[in-house]
């Protein structure tokens, strides 16, 4: 029996110390874990209703029954309380908050205004330059696609300054009519500035000035007799055609808009949305918050736009699938992030409702296959701790592999599996600090399983909780160390797997190592298949650690041993010559005609490689 006493003996102690102000309160446990993050207009108000009221939801009992402590952070208003609690919601997690999992920010397009020849580029983080952004887009993809096609219509360039200034011909992208090439003077610098503007507008919705214009200019072109400009320039409206219809003019002629709706079905939910900018639809991103089965679907949409717009930019207006209950202190707390008016509101009607319900319809959609998959997933761990006779239930996997060459650069890799995939919070990459395990696979293993697991045990900053099953890359030799690394650090009851691939390395004929025995499947079994999926998935993991580490070892050329030579002037060394060595056979004359190089630097740099 659940008994919330405790919690309650607790705050009715802190009661009289708070103050009646605006503030933000913490639950904690016995070790000091946050359990809950709340906000109040007014703190010993709210936190009165949890010791008044006597008939809590069964989530609110087992959190009170865990509390031990109670911390505050009192505030000048609500509205401060509220980005307060959403930031610290994202930053500690609570298990008895509604979670969303979200933790990266979404592409941007750039294009700067203060450069002679303005660069187009993907932006990501804060927008601390001078220059133009457009965004969001739902995706890398999208803000790709739509960059590839401002190419092919503007020609505008997305080289970087330093690859700008060292070119002394046009590269692939002139060629194919994608850059105006002005590295090497191939527009002149007014017609440039002309055709930024005019990208400028497009992305700002002026699609159907940009198109006439270019009409006009075309027919121009004809009657003066200039067939190849007048076939560029046919070119550039199809491209134009091709982005305007892909990219829809919205019904509801949204100008700046995110539109969010959610769908709940067996205690899961999907949140949709879909991001509309100058009445263009730039894409739209599935959600998943983490919540309590039974939890009301209006807090569920109230808890997503708060932590959703902590870190972003927002737009004027919100439009949301249902009503929420903090819907003007949003719209106040916003408004005073942003510093202009945020309107929320709820479709109910007309081409907006229409909008709405087609993102209902893509949550709807997205929660489906979210739940078939791990209905899927929860079948194969079922059937995975029959084929092994498993002793715990299985319901995350870790899996573990290495990759070095020759015993350079060597990279130990850790990835999980649970009920709804691949977990990439988890992923964790461990370089061989040892140096004889640099060259030792067993090795390796023992040091990546004993740091692995060390801090777990320790419970030291951002530790991970233990798997139900480790996976091993590699035989029965592999197996042996792993088990008896476990042992050691008193883990006796997770069990671990290796798996081996057959004689000449093919897939299809892995061997299986648990507890002495050796495993085999038919070649055609689901379980096979799901330990092969999740095995690949660790192996490209740990290769590509391996290729950041040795591409930033490679990068450590000759050139960092000359005191006084900086990243730039390196760069231009190396797109100048092309590599190190070449930098080291070349004359004194030579290194001076590089650009930023004058005359001392290159006398230190010849003088580094012949004295």
């Amino acid at each position: 029996m659940i008994s919330s006493d405790i919690g309650k003996e607790i705050i009715k102690k802190e009661l009289p110390l708070i103050p009646k102000l605006p503030g933000v309160y913490r639950m904690l446990n016995s070790k000091n874990e946050i359990l809950y993050i709340g906000k109040a207009k007014n703190l010993p108000n709210r936190l009165k209703s949890y010791v008044s009221e006597k008939n809590h939801i069964i989530r609110t009992e087992r959190m009170l029954s865990q509390t031990q402590k109670i911390e505050i952070t009192t505030t000048s208003n609500e509205s401060e309380a509220l980005l307060l609690e959403a930031n610290l919601i994202k930053k500690y997690r609570p298990k008895f908050n509604i979670l969303l999992r979200d933790d990266k920010s979404f592409p941007f397009i750039f294009i700067g205004n203060k450069d002679q020849w303005p660069q187009i580029k993907k932006h990501r983080g804060k927008k601390n330059k001078e220059g133009f952004f457009f965004g969001p887009f739902a995706s890398a993809g999208s803000a790709n696609w739509t960059i590839k096609m401002i190419q092919k219509i503007f020609q505008l360039r997305v080289c970087d300054d330093t690859v700008f200034k060292n070119r002394n011909r046009p590269c692939i992208l002139f060629q194919i009519k994608r850059c105006s090439g002005p590295c090497v003077g191939n527009i002149k610098e007014n017609e440039y500035k002309k055709t930024v503007s005019d990208a400028i507008e497009f992305v700002s919705g002026k699609s159907r000035k940009i198109q006439k214009n270019l009409s006009i200019q075309m027919e121009k072109a004809s009657e003066d007799l200039d067939f190849e400009k007048a076939s560029i320039l046919r070119d550039k409206i199809k491209s134009l055609n091709i982005i305007q219809s892909s990219q829809r003019i919205n019904e509801a002629n949204l100008v700046e808009a995110d539109v969010i709706a959610a769908y709940k079905e067996s205690g899961k939910t999907c949140v949709q949305v879909f991001f509309y900018r100058s009445k263009q639809n730039w894409g739209n991103q599935a959600f998943f918050p983490k919540h309590d089965p039974d939890e009301n679907l209006n807090n569920i949409i109230n808890s997503f736009v708060a932590q959703f717009y902590e870190n972003k930019s927002v737009p004027k207006n919100i439009i949301l699938s249902e009503e929420i209950t903090e819907r003007s202190l949003l719209e106040k707390t916003l408004s005073q992030k942003e510093k202009k008016e945020i309107n929320i509101s709820v479709a109910k009607k007309g081409s907006k409702l229409k909008v709405i319900n087609l993102a209902i319809k893509n949550a709807k959609d997205s929660l489906n296959r979210k739940l078939y998959e791990s209905q899927n997933n929860k079948g194969l761990f079922e059937e995975l701790s029959k084929k092994f006779n498993l002793e715990t239930n299985v319901n995350l996997i870790e899996v573990y592999d290495n990759s070095h060459i020759q015993g350079s650069n060597s990279v130990g890799a850790l990835i999980t599996f649970g009920e709804e995939g691949f977990v990439k919070k988890r992923y964790r990459k461990f370089n061989i600090k040892i140096q004889k395990n640099e060259q030792d696979d067993y090795g390796m293993i023992k040091e990546v399983l004993n740091r692995r697991f060390k801090r777990a045990l320790q419970e030291k900053d951002n530790y991970l909780t233990f798997p139900d099953l480790v996976l091993i890359d590699g035989g029965k030799g592999q197996y042996s160390v792993a088990r008896e690394t476990m042992n050691e650090l008193g883990l006796h009851d997770v069990p671990v797997i290796a798996m081996a691939k057959g004689k000449f390395r093919n897939s299809g004929n892995e061997t299986f190592f648990y507890k002495g025995k050796e495993f085999k499947f038919e070649k055609n079994d689901p379980t096979l298949f799901f330990l092969q999926r999740i095995r690949d998935e660790a192996h490209r993991f740990a290769i590509s650690a391996h290729r950041a580490k040795r591409k930033k070892a490679i990068s450590k050329s000759l050139l960092d041993q000359i005191q006084g030579i900086g990243s730039m002037r390196k760069r231009a060394l190396l797109n100048h010559f092309g590599s190190a060595r070449a930098v080291e056979s070349a004359s004194l004359d030579e290194i001076k005609s590089v650009n930023g190089v004058e005359e001392k630097v290159a006398k230190k740099i010849y003088n580094f490689f012949h004295e």
